[in-house]
């Protein structure tokens, strides 16, 4: 008798073939593929009568820069989604490399899940992977001026602008950031006689 994560994983290859490298790890169900095979993976896993996994739950953008301490050797960025199915009660994990990692472009799946849509824009807006086909990708999150992607691992802590409001302008101003970088050291460390009566 087989468990419910080997009849997905089952389901999964039958329906989606050398598109995809599926693995299990933890009870949950990964799917990894190719940017040029996503859209087709991702129509085939809502419309697969085995699978029909028709609701998006989540879609996320994910840097790899500094991923295993330096070790992945891999693509930089990836969107991550999320996919249910009601009808089968199972979930899985689908995961797209943008294949260039100067200018991260994978396919929007808005066309498929229409609830991708601010997902996707949050996924520019703070990792800056450009979502090919997105009908209306603008930042969600973050200020329409704002320079970068504040989730990649290369943005400096402090950013590159601070913004205030400016009493003499009476409006909202954008200045360079004046924070001067400085290491904290605990107070435990500097005073030799700390918690000591």
């Amino acid at each position: 008798m087989t468990t419910k994560l080997e009849a997905l994983e089952l389901a999964l290859k039958n329906a989606l073939g050398e598109r995809a490298t599926i693995s299990v790890a933890l009870g949950e169900v990964t799917v990894v593929v190719k940017a040029a095979d996503y859209l087709a993976a991702m129509q085939t896993l809502r419309d697969d009568p085995s699978l029909r996994f028709e609701e998006l739950i989540d879609l996320c953008g994910v840097d790899y820069l500094q991923y295993g301490d330096g070790t992945w050797d891999g693509l930089r960025f990836a969107a991550v989604s999320h996919l249910l199915s009601i009808e089968h009660n199972w979930r899985v994990r689908v995961r797209v490399f943008a294949p260039d990692d100067e200018m991260p472009v994978v396919p929007t799946v808005t066309g498929i899940w229409r609830a991708a849509n601010w997902y996707e824009r949050e996924a520019f807006d703070l990792y800056g992977i450009l979502f090919e086909g997105h009908g209306d990708l603008r930042r969600i999150l973050t200020d329409y001026g704002f320079i970068g992607h504040p989730f990649r691992k290369d943005f400096p802590i402090s950013g590159y602008v601070e913004m205030r409001y400016d009493p003499e302008q009476k409006r909202v101003i954008y200045q360079p950031v004046t924070i001067e970088p400085r290491e904290n050291t605990p107070r435990v460390i500097r005073e030799e006689n700390y918690g000591i009566k």
